[in-house]
């Protein structure tokens, strides 16, 4: 069995408010929801990868750290001045504030959160 990594779909409670997160933030591109004409929005992760939010407005969204998606970048500094420029708060794993959080690996990575509370990992595996 060969399998490959396609999409994420998170529940959102505002589609739009969602959307412009993640076009303002990770600079991510809409792209045309292929599969239905419901009023979820898809936007591109590259290589062929998507994030669906689908609005579920009066849904409980439950959330804890350990639930996060993870998008890698050779230049985390880089990462980390534009949240900055946005006033988005970031912490390591253990949740200092304004901190990178270095894995026995040699992984440097931070977490934000998005408007609906969902976790973001970036990390400079690359």
């Amino acid at each position: 069995m060969t399998l490959t990594f396609n999409h994420i779909a998170l529940s959102v409670k505002d589609v739009d408010d969602s959307v412009q997160f993640y076009q303002d933030v990770l600079q991510l591109k809409e792209i045309e929801n292929t599969a239905s004409n419901s009023k979820t929005r898809w936007l591109s992760l590259n290589e062929g990868k998507q994030l669906h939010l689908i609005p579920r407005p009066n849904s409980e969204i439950k959330l804890n750290k350990a639930v996060h998606f993870a998008l890698s970048t050779p230049d985390l500094n880089g990462v980390i001045a534009h949240l900055k420029h946005l006033n988005i708060e970031f912490s390591d794993w253990e949740d200092v504030p304004n901190s990178i959080y270095v894995r026995k690996d040699g992984i440097k990575q931070i977490y934000f959160q998005d408007p609906n509370g969902y976790w973001i990992e970036i990390n400079d595996d690359v």
